[in-house]
């Protein structure tokens, strides 16, 4: 398989990264590879609403596969099997993602919304979601019937992140009510760190809610 494009993305680490897209509202960035950057290869792409991403989980591959894994979103603590769940540890590392269009940039290089793509994640094709073929709202969706709520009330005392421009605040702020935290921590004393954009953002939770007590300008992930 061939490497057709990369995402731009504020997220210069696993952790923190959405578990969905959709979840948190931010714009990212599709940039084609040189061998792949032809305006011709998206022509008719604007009248889409949405597409879907074929990608790469290139943070994750593992010399072996396990048949079960343990999804963050029962707690980490219960296994399922590999298949019945987007656990990122498979036996192919492919991952896929439905994300909305937001507008084509001379190059050509699509902005889209909110996808849940580490900075840099190797993107293997592109499709047009079609309604009538892709959506299929009655489904049921076993222990993922609905998406996840912020449950998180983000506390920034000492007003850390208050000066970021918007966009980055509120895309910041929705994150950290997601709760970026493996779903297995739970020590209100633990400081952890996360990467966002040029920002390395620390913060410990307690209860339900989470307090920032740290922002620091960084260049580039170490």
């Amino acid at each position: 398989m061939k490497q057709i494009a990369h995402i731009e993305s504020p997220f210069k680490e696993k952790f923190g990264v959405p578990r969905q897209a959709g979840l948190v509202e931010y714009e990212a960035r599709v940039v084609f590879e040189p061998e792949y950057r032809v305006p011709e290869a998206v022509r008719g792409l604007e009248e889409f609403d949405y597409v879907w991403l074929i990608w790469k989980f290139h943070l994750a591959e593992r010399k072996e596969w396990s048949p079960t894994v343990r999804p963050p979103r029962l707690g980490g603590n219960v296994r399922m099997g590999v298949f019945a769940t987007r656990s990122p540890f498979r036996p192919n590392p492919i991952g896929l993602s439905s994300v909305r269009l937001l507008r084509i940039e001379p190059g050509p290089v699509l902005v889209v919304a909110a996808p849940d793509l580490v900075d840099g994640t190797p993107i293997y094709d592109i499709k047009p979601y079609i309604p009538y073929a892709d959506s299929h709202p009655e489904a049921k969706a076993g222990f993922a019937q609905e998406a996840p709520k912020p449950n998180l009330q983000v506390v920034d005392q000492e007003g850390f992140i208050e000066h970021l421009p918007d966009n980055e605040r509120d895309a910041l702020t929705a994150t950290l009510r997601q709760d970026p935290r493996p779903h297995y921590q739970n020590d209100p004393e633990r400081i952890y760190a996360m990467l966002f954009g040029h920002w390395e953002v620390r913060f410990r939770v307690d209860g339900n809610q989470l307090f920032v007590v740290g922002l620091a300008k960084k260049n580039s992930p170490s």
